[in-house]
Formats: structure tokens, sequence, C-alpha cells
């Protein structure tokens, strides 16, 4: 069984930084690619960002890019989501999915809230 555990949200300032963790189980994490996607309250589902199974491989939306960094540690069974420059229009619930530009809910999900 699939099984994909989202942590590590939670409620920063703007500016602020967070870094977003996905534990993977019960397929071979290593040979898939595997993307970050995020629900905004009353928004659609939305493709964040995604890495290659090598980890060499990487892309972002153009709101994120150059605040965001994937990475993946396949000894871990562990994605991740380093987040920077925290803007209120990130507020969302982060989830991971596998695949290039998912836009799949993977896990229950992590809640990032970006307010004063």
């Amino acid at each position: 069984e699939v099984q994909l555990v989202e942590s590590g949200g939670g409620l920063v300032q703007p500016g602020g930084s967070l870094r977003l963790s996905c534990a993977a189980s019960g397929f071979t994490f290593s040979i898939n690619a595997m993307s970050w996607v995020r629900q905004a309250p009353g928004k659609g589902l939305e493709w964040v960002s995604h890495i290659g199974s090598g980890g060499g491989s990487t892309d972002y939306a153009d709101s994120v890019k150059g605040r965001f960094t994937i990475s993946r540690d396949n000894a871990k069974n562990t994605l991740y989501l380093q987040m920077h420059s925290l803007k209120p229009e990130d507020t969302a619930v982060y989830y991971c999915a596998p695949g290039y530009f998912s836009t799949a809910k993977g896990g229950q999900g992590t809640q990032v809230t970006v307010s004063s």
C-alpha cells in the first residue's frame, strides 16, 4: 500500500522559511519522480515542483521559482521542499505525490500558513 506522510508545515511570517518533508513507503521511491502539490483555500490543486528519481532533474512553478528548493534522500525514502521568502499567497495545504507535474493528493497534507 502506497503511503505518503507530509510534515513540517506551520504558521510563519511573510519572508520566513519552512522545510517540508514527505515520508514515502509501500512503493519503490528511488525509481519514481516526485512532485509537491498545493491547494490554497477555495482553489484547486496546483503543481509546485518535481524532481527526477535520481535528484538531478528539477522544475518549479513560476510562482515559487527562486524561493523553493526540492530535494530527496532515496536512502531515507524522503522528499523535501525548502521554502524561503514565503508570501501570504503561499498559504495552502501541501501534498507530495509520485510523478512529474502531478496534481494528486498523495497523503493527508501539511498546512502552511503565511501571515503576520
